[in-house]
């Protein structure tokens, strides 16, 4: 058996649940990063002996636009896959329902699901730190459990809703400020190409998906989002944000 790691993670936190789910199947597996700009997953295809961990940031609920538009480019070849959704501590809602669908279009047999936490990427004061040591620990015991369950057949139930709920994210400008020593830093990893290589200290386009990898990555903190959006979103969620929820898992 072949293990992979197929991620969309743009600040890390998806790559660390990826991560530790992986580490504690087998002592050795492959990424592949679908957050990579400069590379086409139409001719990545599995087979029925591989399991797969196909990890997703939750983005209001769903899959985002962009993850789910390179997950349909893979085969997956009945390849056994463990699906993953990382969310900032409100709610998975959708996200897992939505990751089930696009893996099985890919020809993925769905074996597992996980819902894990990890701080919110853009209100970092929800869940921050997560995932934690305790969360690591209980994504090592939800491993050894997929792992026994892995020789049966039947299909996991996953929650979620069909139709999906509304994919209505709320748009946020990152800011530059004088700071900026263009470096390229962050040109270099956006996953949609949104930063201009020629002059990356001028605003994204209008393709910037508020996926927050660009403040991740700068080594000198010059960009950053708007925090007038940031401060609406931390009001809309935070009732919802306080109380610690835990990881999760359907088999």
């Amino acid at each position: 058996m072949s293990l992979y790691t197929v991620i969309f993670s743009p600040t890390g936190t998806t790559k660390k649940v990826a991560d530790t789910l992986a580490s504690a199947i087998s002592d050795r597996h492959t990424e592949i990063d679908l957050s990579a700009n400069d590379r086409s997953f139409s001719g990545t295809a599995f087979t029925s002996e591989d399991l797969c961990i196909l990890a997703v940031p939750s983005y209001g609920g769903r899959v985002s636009r962009t993850a789910a538009g390179r997950l349909k480019e893979l085969s997956g070849n009945q390849a056994k896959a463990i699906l993953v959704a990382v969310y900032g501590n409100r709610a998975f809602e959708d996200t897992l329902a939505e990751l089930q669908d696009l893996a099985e279009e890919a020809g993925f047999s769905v074996a597992a699901g996980v819902a894990a936490v990890a701080e919110h990427s853009i209100v970092r004061e929800f869940a921050h730190g997560r995932p934690d040591e305790a969360d690591l620990q209980s994504l090592r015991d939800m491993a050894e459990k997929i792992k026994a369950s892995l020789p049966r057949a039947a299909a996991p139930v996953i929650p979620g809703n069909c139709p999906y709920r509304i994919y209505n994210p709320v748009p946020i400008a990152i800011e530059v400020n004088e700071n900026c020593v263009r470096c390229g830093s962050c040109a270099a990893v956006c996953p949609v190409g949104a930063i201009s290589k020629e002059d990356p200290s001028l605003p994204a386009s209008s393709a910037c998906i508020s996926c927050m990898r660009c403040v991740a990555v700068c080594p000198v903190h010059a960009r950053q989002a708007d925090p007038e959006k940031v401060a609406f979103i931390r009001q809309k969620i935070g009732p919802v944000c306080q109380s610690r929820k835990e990881n999760q898992l359907f088999l």
